[in-house]
Parts: C-alpha cells; sequence; structure tokens
C-alpha cells in the first residue's frame, strides 16, 4: 500500500490539517494517511515531551469523527527514543511495516530547511517527500534550488535512484496555523471553527 506519513506536533489539529489529509487520498492516489504525533520536534523546544500523548489521544478522536478519511492516528513516534528525527520515524514503520511505501508528507516551508534534517539525502532518496503549499513560500522555486544542489533528484517519485520530490500544486491553501489558533485562544477568542 501507498501511505502518506504526516507527522507534526499538532497542538492542535485543524481544518487546514483536514484539507491536507483528504486531498492525499482523494486526489494523490495514496491508500492511507498516517497521521503521526511528534511527541518533541527537535525545532520546537517549548513543547514538551508530555503533552505528547494528550496530543496524539486528541488526534485520535478527532480522527475517528471523520470514518470518511483514510487517516489513522499512529503512536509510534510516542515509542521511539529522543529525539524524534524524522528518518527514524520512517524506518520504524519501513520495519514495522515492510510491505508498505511510505512517502513523507511536509509544508513548503519545511521543505525550505529539509537540508538542516537529520539523513535529508535518506529521506529523499529512499522515501521521498510530497509537499503542500504554504502561505510566503514559492515551493516551486524551493523545489527547484534543490533539484540543482542535488544531482540526481527528481521532480516527481518513481523507481530507481535520486531523490524524490512532488508538489501538491492543486492542494487548498489554508489560511490558518497552530499557532495563530493557540494565540486566539489565549487571547479569549472562539477558535472553534478552526478545530478538527
Amino acid at each position: 500500500m501507498k501511505i502518506a506519513v504526516y507527522t507534526g506536533t499538532f497542538n492542535p489539529l485543524h481544518i487546514g490539517h483536514l484539507a491536507i489529509m483528504k486531498h492525499l487520498t482523494r486526489d494523490y492516489g495514496f491508500d492511507s494517511v498516517y497521521l503521526i504525533v511528534s511527541p518533541q520536534s527537535p525545532f520546537k523546544e517549548y513543547m514538551t515531551v508530555e503533552s505528547g500523548m494528550e496530543r496524539f489521544l486528541a488526534a485520535k478522536e478527532a480522527v475517528a469523527r471523520h470514518p470518511e478519511l483514510k487517516v489513522k492516528a499512529d503512536d509510534i513516534e510516542l515509542h521511539l527514543p529522543a529525539p524524534q528525527y524524522t528518518i527514524r520515524t520512517l524506518d520504524a514503520l519501513k520495519t514495522r511495516e515492510p510491505e508498505n511505501d511510505f512517502t513523507l508528507v511536509i509544508g513548503a516551508d519545511n521543505l525550505k530547511d529539509i537540508d538542516k534534517w537529520k539523513d535529508c539525502g535518506r529521506i529523499l532518496s529512499e522515501y521521498g517527500v510530497i509537499v503542500y503549499p504554504r502561505k510566503g513560500y514559492d515551493m516551486t522555486a524551493i523545489r527547484e534550488r534543490l533539484l540543482a544542489e542535488r544531482g540526481g533528484c527528481r521532480a516527481v517519485p518513481g523507481n530507481g535512484g535520486g531523490c524524490m520530490i512532488r508538489l501538491m500544486e492543486d492542494a487548498p491553501l489554508v489560511d490558518i496555523s497552530s499557532t495563530e489558533i493557540r494565540e486566539g485562544m489565549k487571547a479569549g477568542r472562539d477558535m472553534s471553527r478552526y478545530l478538527l
């Protein structure tokens, strides 16, 4: 099966995440999306490891409210040693389910910085990425830069060598973020319409 691996802190999970998950299974041929809650991102020092299980349970409940989705909330990162590097998660999934093909789902903001990730070359060559748009990021230009810097890269996944970068050019651009939702809630605004 073709599995889209959508990792993140999901603090909180919102309608933007929902739109991406729907798009992956409906328009990009993935059999399922694994929604993997990260206990703590190496790039988000404010995040506590203890909140990981709480966010996973919230994600599991949110996914259950949408049975039409082909999405599974997965707690695999909660059982991996820190720090939670994406390559470790992908390798653990492949070990657990060797029959499946996994592709990492990231936003254009993450694509811009993917060279800073642990074993970036392996992520791109062994798993590949599918990239959704983010406000303020030209994902086509970012991909072209990466293709130029990394010989052998291809714009679309396929068999063989080289790295794989696929863009979700027609995916919806949702103008809301988890940070904006948290800030709105902290300010006392009703942000429920954005929550999944």
